[in-house]
């Protein structure tokens, strides 16, 4: 995790919709750039830290939203409801017109952290479900967690992906469709 000040200041362009670059972050903050790479790592570690605070934000609200739901109707509707919240940000949604390679990059990469953390969070949502009797998956967890993320990344991101329309929606359907029992 980037410190503080460094984090804030990202997080604070990335949201007014302006380039997060380190040159502008160094001079900002009144640090040379090497000290600001020492401190924080590259561009690409202090955006992913970025959007897994905005992503994580979102699973806490999706989450919430299904509150009283139960199996595959839960999962569903963390999902959907995750999704939407995700399109409905318009600086994500700039971030991925304006820098698609880097923002699929720093998302949907196994080297990156908001991917690897969204699989982990949907991973727990599963086990709940199993836990609690309502919901009995044909795949291992750690695989069909893998898998929804997957699609909802296809799905979410079709315009950076595939010149496509993005398709919340179509994902859902997808979804619910491999959580049948």
């Amino acid at each position: 995790m980037p410190p503080d000040e460094v984090f804030d200041a990202a997080l604070k362009r990335f949201l007014a919709q302006q380039r997060v670059d380190m040159r502008s972050l160094a001079a900002e903050l009144g640090i040379g750039r090497a000290t600001l790479y020492r401190r924080a790592g590259g561009r690409d570690q202090v955006l992913g830290h970025v959007l897994w605070y905005l992503t994580d934000r979102n699973l806490d609200r999706a989450v919430r939203h299904a509150e009283g739901l139960r199996g595959p109707e839960r999962i569903v509707a963390v999902i959907g409801h995750f999704l939407n919240a995700v399109w409905d940000q318009p600086s994500l949604r700039h971030f991925l017109a304006t820098e698609p390679e880097a923002a699929l990059r720093i998302l949907t990469s196994k080297r990156g952290i908001v991917q690897e953390r969204v699989v982990n969070h949907l991973e727990e949502l599963l086990a709940q479900e199993i836990e609690a009797g309502a919901f009995a998956p044909r795949l291992d967890v750690r695989t069909l967690a893998f898998v929804l993320v997957r699609i909802g990344e296809s799905f979410l991101y079709a315009d950076a992906i595939a010149d496509g329309e993005p398709d919340v929606e179509q994902a859902l359907q997808v979804i619910g469709r491999l959580l049948e029992g």
